[in-house]
């Protein structure tokens, strides 16, 4: 009898090794399959635009305070650095194209140099950033 008992306990137990192994797979799957923007650190006020669109892969963001602060990667660069900044970045996330995010007080030369900056580092497209409506 006591043989019989035994064993529908060790029955009884569930085996959570596959469970376990198909978690993971899917943790591994969505984490491959996510797209992680970098932002550029902090919140510009923003013109509003009428024809204002979505940029699809965009990476990269470049913000310019209205002061004349440059951030990118959540740290400010000066302007003189933002092509060495921009070089490394693309390094490590290759895209096509740069969003500028430049606060609408922000002054036109330093936008216009930060732009000259991004062409120099090979890329042609670059996006400002606006409300919509």
């Amino acid at each position: 009898m006591a043989r019989k008992h035994r064993r529908e306990e060790e029955e009884a137990g569930i085996d959570m090794t596959p469970m376990l192994d198909i978690v993971f797979i899917m943790l591994i799957f969505f984490i491959v399959s996510t797209s992680f923007l970098k932002e550029a650190g902090i919140e510009v006020n923003k013109p509003k635009a009428a024809q204002a669109s979505k940029a699809k892969s965009a990476n990269i963001f470049i913000a310019i305070h209205e002061n004349g602060q440059i951030w990118m990667d959540k740290r400010m660069v000066d302007i003189e650095r933002v092509g060495a900044n921009l070089e490394k970045m693309l390094a490590e996330t290759p895209t096509e194209v740069v969003v500028i995010q430049a606060d609408k007080e922000a002054k036109h030369g330093i936008v216009v140099k930060v732009m000259d900056a991004i062409k120099a580092a090979g890329i042609d497209r670059i996006s400002i950033a606006a409300k919509d409506d």
